[in-house]
């Protein structure tokens, strides 16, 4: 009889790094997770977080997988890690962190303009690529920090995405995946690669070749785990680190999203649809489709940036009734609060709510906030709740829209991951809000499965990315759309929510302008 393989993947969300161990038909066999602290705030707008941190709560994670194994470590045949995209850290010569990682929800910027040629900067005005190019030297983490923190910037040795850090404490090596390049870097997005020497993102932010790291393509050996790093994390040394991509990249692919008719709906901290393209395609101009996991692919993405993590914020600072009942019982307080969706009809008696509690997304610009409209003296707490899920889906029903209208093509299936997930009735309001079916995949670690899968194809024990996806992904559940509560939705979305960005716009930039945020 042939012996199993197993692959080792490790996922460091924002929420949480779980590490978990799969088989060659994707059945996750253990997992372990540690809760982490997402960052902290020394001033408004700031989110940043110990490098170490990070991974330090990656060792634990390990360690505390191991118990739960009855087989031994070296039937792994190897390792692949899918992080939180957008998470910056600057390392200096002595290979530490200078200063704390500045994570994806970060909103620091500078003011200044990047230092463009005169042709050049007349081209982009021409094409109305301009202001992106702006946005993308003003929002760089690199140019806060060269701005802000000059002396510290003169020390920077390599600038790492969360991805490359973790890459180098597991082997030593400065490695990372592709498909794992999203953020403020000079990656170019249509060639996979960095940018070439005269593109325009070198002047956009002042980070040099010889800071980032060597990339590799999904199923490549980014390292071999190092003997330090075995001690700390109990993973075998000499074990190879392959390549996969980022957390979202990653969770498409263990979605079996492999397709622009496909799309892959992930109910996570960020909240975002995607599809699957052999062609670049840009959802909304001049803002990238980011690099797929399979070689030569692109995902092509809309997000609502704090999605599911209104969930936690919900929980803090309206759920003690359910953090009551889950300490007394042990249960999940996330789990009670479908009994707060169960409680509201469809539509929550016209209660709307806007999602963009981090920054715009879709079609809405940066100065956009989040907002509830049609409150009464009927509405309770159950009745924001449920509306914020509507709000959230309301929004990624408006990039579904978008994504077809750039694609060509119409959506024929959904399939859904992430927390959020794991609630029936959330589904349910997915398939209404859609007028759609809806899919549920077997695992809803889809993120750690698609490292996986990069795994099993890096290591032989799948020939390919189709064939790994073809044995290790499964469906297991289907929800079809109430036709009633389609209805109400419809209405909603049409009557109500498509209009209030554009209604409320002025506003957001008066409290922008008052406030400074």
């Amino acid at each position: 009889m042939k012996k199993p393989t197993y692959f080792l993947a490790i996922d460091n969300g924002t929420q949480s790094i779980r590490a978990m161990i799969f088989d060659q038909a994707g059945t996750l066999i253990a997992k372990s997770k540690v809760d982490i602290e997402p960052y902290f705030s020394k001033q408004p707008g700031w989110a940043e977080q110990e490098a170490g941190y990070f991974w330090s709560s990656l060792c634990e994670a390990c360690q505390n997988l191991w118990p739960m194994l009855d087989f031994p470590r070296e039937d792994i045949a190897g390792v692949s890690i899918t992080t939180q995209r957008a998470t910056a850290v600057a390392m200096g010569a002595d290979n530490q962190p200078l200063r704390p990682a500045i994570t994806y929800m970060d909103q620091r910027q500078v003011d200044t303009k990047p230092a463009l040629g005169a042709f050049e900067s007349a081209l982009f005005k021409a094409v109305k690529a301009k202001d992106f190019v702006d946005l993308v030297h003003q929002q760089a983490e690199a140019s806060w920090m060269a701005q802000e923190e000059p002396e510290l910037w003169k020390q920077v040795d390599k600038f790492l995405l969360l991805s490359g850090y973790q890459t180098y404490k597991l082997t030593g090596a400065y490695t990372d995946a592709i498909a794992s390049q999203v953020g403020y870097v000079p990656f170019d997005f249509k060639a996979l690669d960095w940018a070439a020497a005269k593109d325009w993102k070198w002047r956009a932010v002042p980070i040099t070749p010889e800071m980032l790291p060597e990339l590799k393509a999904a199923g490549e050996i980014l390292g071999h785990i190092s003997s330090e790093a075995s001690e700390q994390t109990g993973i075998p040394a000499g074990l190879p680190l392959i390549s996969s991509g980022s957390d979202k990249a990653c969770e498409v692919l263990g979605t079996g999203c492999l397709d622009a008719e496909t799309g892959s709906l992930s109910y996570g901290t960020m909240a975002t649809l995607n599809i699957t393209s052999d062609k670049y395609l840009e959802p909304i101009a001049y803002h990238p489709a980011y690099p797929g996991v399979i070689p030569g692919s692109f995902n092509v993405e809309v997000m609502v940036e704090r999605g599911y993590w209104m969930v936690n914020w919900f929980k803090q600072q309206f759920g003690l009734r359910e953090q009551t009942i889950a300490d007394e019982t042990g249960v999940a307080p996330e789990t009670l609060f479908d009994e707060l969706l169960k409680a509201v009809p469809a539509g929550s008696m016209g209660l709307t709510l806007q999602p963009y509690w981090g920054t715009g997304t879709n079609s809405a610009g940066p100065e956009a906030k989040g907002a509830i409209v049609g409150f009464s003296d009927v509405h309770t707490r159950a009745h924001m709740y449920r509306a914020m899920i509507e709000g959230i889906t309301y929004a990624l029903r408006e990039g579904k829209e978008l994504l077809e209208k750039r694609s060509g093509k119409k959506l024929r299936r959904l399939v859904v991951s992430g927390g959020g997930s794991q609630s029936d009735q959330i589904m349910q309001i997915t398939a209404d809000v859609f007028g759609m079916p809806v899919e549920r995949p077997h695992t809803y670690e889809a993120s750690a499965l698609g490292a996986a899968i990069a795994t099993a194809v890096g290591t032989g024990a799948h020939p390919d990315f189709e064939t790994a996806v073809a044995l290790m992904t499964h469906v297991v559940d289907r929800f079809e759309p109430v036709p009633a509560n389609q209805q109400i939705y419809n209405d909603l979305y049409l009557g109500v929510y498509k209009k209030m960005y554009q209604n409320l716009k002025p506003s957001y930039k008066a409290i922008k302008a008052i406030i400074g945020l």
